[in-house]
C-alpha cells in the first residue's frame, strides 16, 4: 500500500475531527444536528434564522431542518415567532434555557483553547479558506459575520446594512448573516 497524499490525510484528519464531535454531543441531551442548529440560531442574526436558513447553512434539506427545529421547540430550547408583515414567514429565537445549554464549552472549544494562538490563528484562517471554497464548489452561502460583509456599513450606533435597507445594533454585525458576501 502507497503512503497516503496530504489531501488524503487532511481528509482523513477532518472526517475524524467530525466524527469525534458529533460523538461528544451524542452526550448531551441533543444529537448532533439538533446541536448544530440551536448553535446557528444562538450566533444567527434576526435576519438570518428562518427555517430555509437553517437548512442552507447545515446543508441539509429543509424538511430534515424543520424537524430538528420542531424537536427544538418541543424541547423548549427555541421559540416560534410569525413575522408581522407576512405570516407565512417564520423566525427562530433561542431561549434562555437554549442559551444555557450552550454556554458550557465543548471539549473540542477547551482543546482549542489550550492551542498557542499563532496556531489557531493559522488554522482558523485555513479551515476558513477551505469552507468557502467548498461552498464556492456547491454554489452555497459564506454565512459569515455581518461586519466583514460587503453589504455592511459601520455607523456611529451600530452598521447599517445597504441590501436590506435597515440600521443595525451593535451587536448585530457580529452575528452570523445569510445575505454575507465577502467585502
Amino acid at each position: 500500500m502507497s503512503e497516503l497524499t496530504d489531501t488524503e490525510i487532511v481528509r482523513d484528519l477532518i472526517d475524524r475531527l467530525s466524527r469525534l464531535i458529533a460523538a461528544e454531543e451524542w452526550n448531551g441531551p441533543l444529537n448532533p444536528s439538533q446541536f448544530a442548529a440551536l448553535s446557528y440560531l444562538a450566533r444567527a442574526n434576526r435576519f438570518s434564522r428562518a427555517p430555509s436558513h437553517v437548512a442552507d447553512y447545515l446543508a441539509t434539506t429543509r424538511g430534515t431542518a424543520s424537524q430538528t427545529l420542531k424537536a427544538l421547540a418541543r424541547k423548549g430550547l427555541i421559540a416560534e415567532t410569525r413575522s408581522q408583515e407576512d405570516k407565512r414567514s417564520i423566525r427562530y429565537d433561542v431561549t434562555d434555557h437554549g442559551i444555557d445549554l450552550l454556554e458550557d464549552p465543548s471539549g473540542l472549544d477547551k482543546v482549542i483553547a489550550s492551542l498557542p494562538e499563532d496556531v489557531t490563528s493559522d488554522l482558523a484562517s485555513n479551515l476558513k479558506t477551505l469552507v468557502l471554497a467548498m461552498l464556492q464548489q456547491r454554489g452555497g452561502r459564506s454565512f459569515g459575520i455581518c461586519s466583514t460583509c460587503r453589504h455592511h456599513d459601520s455607523t456611529g450606533t451600530g452598521g447599517y446594512c445597504r441590501l436590506l435597507e435597515v440600521p443595525l445594533a451593535p451587536a448585530d454585525g457580529k452575528k452570523i448573516c445569510h445575505e454575507h458576501i465577502e467585502a
